[in-house]
């Protein structure tokens, strides 16, 4: 039903062409599909390089994470500020381009952690400055056959965007290549019923990322699998879902996705268990007997 990809942040940061080197024959061998591909600074991996390197061991490259770490910003920033985001974004557009990724996904809007207080005019005027500043990204991507998914992020990580809801009012008047990423692990704390979230964010779907509910292996946690993987089926998205999640070993990726604890016996662990149960789970949906994954 859909391709199962994993993000090398599970092991290493920064995801370079030495833990490619590494790390790729390991996720071929645990029997992913694929490969999403964070840049953390633009040249950590090489594109070409790359996507020699997944070719030989049977995967794709179905996403490319845009990092909006500290200084990448699209909105309350000095002009120069959202120039070289732009600039940054392009640059991940051009990398998923060269290695056939259909999308560049994350939160592209402002650099993760700033938080301020909106009133409803302030929020529309945010929402009208990040169309302007993401329209060139956008047309840039069209012209190169690539989407840019937009994600919304936990009220602790931002308060751009939170809601799938508040996603699509920001994009709307976008480009028809620019849509969401949606992330579980987000979805979870923020949407009050992120399976009925899913009805919303159908049809604006670019990229999906699988992550447990404290940031570990999918089926390891609380969260509604089945009831999530069958609903996604409805929307007519098509393409990768990836398991997310981050090594505790680097102190800076650490603290920014707040992992102070193992997530799992190992990060091995947390990999395999996690394609296992969504395996699982698409297998089942797939052999269930009523064609309509909402029947009683």
């Amino acid at each position: 039903m859909y391709t199962i990809g994993v993000n090398p942040w599970v092991w290493a940061s920064p995801v370079d062409d030495e833990a490619m080197a590494e790390l790729v024959p390991r996720i071929a061998a645990f029997g992913f599909d694929a490969v999403e591909l964070p840049i953390e600074q633009p040249g950590d991996w090489d594109p070409a390089r790359t996507r020699d390197l997944l070719a030989a061991y049977g995967l794709r490259a179905v996403g490319v994470c845009a990092v909006t770490s500290p200084g990448r910003d699209l909105v309350n920033a000095p002009p120069e500020v959202v120039a070289s985001t732009v600039a940054y974004l392009k640059t991940c557009v051009d990398s998923a381009a060269a290695v056939g990724a259909p999308c560049v996904g994350g939160p592209v809007y402002a650099a993760v952690g700033r938080t301020w207080r909106m009133s409803p005019p302030e929020r529309e005027a945010c929402y009208a400055a990040v169309r302007r500043a993401l329209r060139p990204v956008a047309d840039y991507a069209g012209e190169r056959g690539v989407s840019i998914g937009v994600e919304a992020l936990n009220r602790y990580e931002t308060s751009v965007v939170n809601t799938v809801e508040q996603a699509v009012e920001m994009i709307d008047g976008l480009p028809a290549n620019v849509g969401l990423m949606i992330d579980t692990y987000h979805m979870n704390i923020e949407e009050a019923d992120p399976y009925e979230a899913l009805v919303t964010a159908g049809p604006h779907i670019k990229h999906v990322q699988a992550s447990g509910t404290d940031r570990g292996a999918p089926g390891a946690d609380h969260f509604d699998w089945p009831r999530f993987l069958a609903g996604l089926a409805t929307t007519g998205y098509g393409g990768a879902v990836c398991i997310e999640s981050f090594t505790a070993q680097n102190e800076a990726i650490a603290t920014a996705a707040s992992i102070w604890r193992p997530l799992a016996p190992s990060q091995d662990a947390l990999a395999r268990d996690g394609l296992s149960y969504l395996r699982t789970v698409l297998r089942g949906l797939e052999n269930a007997p009523s064609s309509s994954p909402h029947a009683e």
